[in-house]
């Protein structure tokens, strides 16, 4: 075997290398976080939550051979129906449906903190407490647009959790959380933030904050702690593809919580602010027909008669750039800023109309209930034609309609989807003018029209576009 010698100042070089790589690993270890007595402190305050839902009895339908034709009073009727049945179907038996969450101790008294969906349905809800204790809660509200719901022990010297300020989190921090995934009490996880103010489809008024660490049925309602020991956010929900942590984590901000918490516990509801404005997001084609430099902001798409924004001077294209000084990034940023504002307050709103920024001072409304809003906001006709085409559309707002020298009318396409309008070669942006030779007004006649096109059958579509007018044809039932 062939011997391989280095000359001593290699070796001392290698060596020099080696201590050095030695000694960054040993200040990285030294510098990773120690969640230990962070644990320790505020496991006490973090609690299990079982709730159980009793489930009506049900009759389920199943197939059955068919029973004998017996003669009338023959001694086998009885048997041969016991076997069979009667009436096709079986009876389930009223039962209980069982489920698990987590929660925190916000005071002394017995007040706790958690998911509403965790709750929700629930005919009885148990907490226990790390000393093993188990206690029945009443709900003392719940809040389903942010899924928060408070509950109330009867306890006296309970142990509480610290409570921070989600203001004040930043991308890349540390982060802990305790709670019972699939029941196994007080599991710790930790991770870092990934990023601040997620929206999501299903709550449009909560700025989530993302994080990767691993949170699973259970974690739900539990908290989230800073490296002070200080709880920054609620655990609500997770993305996965498959039921499990598949690294995004979503939860919701302290301050969020604590005031809708507050709201509930003082009036047993939660108001929000309210606008009154319907908004989308700002392209690359619009911010270009605004005289924007950048795609950012909210674009007013219309404005609700007899709402805030009508009485301060709001108007079908302004965008929606800052709101009480907080920039507006996109159509998703503005809800949470506008829902967090005190109902009766003012607040300053700077919007970019004919290229220019003015701003306006609006008094926030109160958000009104589902039903309310849906009559304000009147249906929507682009389900209809997006069934047909795989587009949605909305009306064009005016400096839209200025800048590409449009007469009155026309639809703007605010979303596409792989169908006709697809292969005809819409984008998203195009303004539709004419559709099988009729001019298009409004969505809702856009709408009539689409109904009564025929199938196999190409017909002219002519849409506006930044660089002009262009004719495409239309065909539906094209696979």
């Amino acid at each position: 075997m062939t011997r391989i010698t280095f000359p001593r100042y290699a070796r001392v070089l290698l060596t020099g290398l080696l201590l050095v790589a030695w000694s960054s690993l040993a200040t990285a270890a030294v510098n990773l976080p120690d969640f230990t007595g962070l644990v320790e402190q505020n496991s006490p305050a973090v609690v299990n939550i079982s709730t159980t839902q009793k489930v009506a009895q049900q009759r389920q339908q199943q197939h059955q051979p068919e029973m004998p034709d017996l003669p009338e009073g023959s001694p086998f009727n009885d048997l041969f129906r016991r076997f069979f049945g009667e009436g096709g179907g079986m009876d389930i038996p009223e039962h209980e449906a069982k489920s698990l969450g987590s929660g925190l101790i916000i005071s002394a008294d017995g007040y706790v903190v958690t998911n509403a969906h965790v709750i929700k349905d629930a005919d009885e809800i148990v907490v226990r407490l790390n000393d093993r204790r188990q206690l029945v809660a009443k709900v003392v509200g719940a809040d389903l647009r942010s899924d928060v719901a408070l509950l109330k022990v009867d306890a006296e010297g309970l142990p509480v959790v610290s409570i921070g300020d989600s203001d004040e989190l930043k991308v890349g921090a540390w982060v802990l959380a305790i709670g019972s995934p699939f029941g196994f009490d007080y599991s710790v996880t930790a991770g870092i933030v990934s990023a601040l103010g997620r929206n999501l489809p299903s709550e449009n008024y909560v700025p989530f904050i993302q994080t990767d660490v691993a949170i699973n049925p259970g974690n739900s309602g539990g908290p989230l702690f800073n490296l002070d020991g200080e709880v920054i956010g609620v655990n609500s929900q997770i993305y996965s593809r498959t039921g499990g942590f598949m690294g995004l984590s979503f939860a919701i901000p302290i301050n969020v919580v604590m005031n809708v918490a507050d709201q509930l516990k003082t009036k047993g509801k939660v108001s929000r602010g309210w606008l009154g404005v319907l908004i989308q997001d700002v392209t690359r084609e619009l911010a270009e027909a605004f005289g924007m430099t950048t795609p950012q902001g909210a674009l007013v798409s219309k404005v609700l008669d007899d709402s805030p924004a009508a009485a301060a001077g709001f108007q079908p294209g302004d965008v929606i750039v800052r709101y009480n000084g907080r920039d507006v990034a996109g159509s998703a940023s503005l809800p949470p800023l506008v829902g967090q504002t005190r109902v009766g307050n003012s607040a300053e709103v700077v919007v970019i109309r004919d290229g220019q920024e003015q701003t306006l001072t609006v008094t926030i409304g109160e958000l009104p209930g589902d039903e309310e809003l849906a009559q304000a906001v009147e249906p929507k006709v682009d389900s209809v034609s997006e069934k047909r085409l795989g587009i949605k559309i909305v009306e064009v707002p005016e400096p839209l309609s200025e800048a590409l020298d449009l007469p009155e009318g026309g639809v703007l396409v605010d979303g596409i989807e792989s169908g006709a309008a697809s292969r005809a070669g819409v984008r998203q942006g195009d303004v539709i003018v004419m559709l099988n030779q009729q001019v298009v007004s409004d969505p809702e006649q856009f709408a009539e029209l689409v109904e009564a096109l025929p199938e196999g059958k190409s017909v002219a579509l002519r849409i506006q576009r930044q660089n002009g007018p262009l004719w495409l044809a239309l065909k539906l039932g094209d696979n």
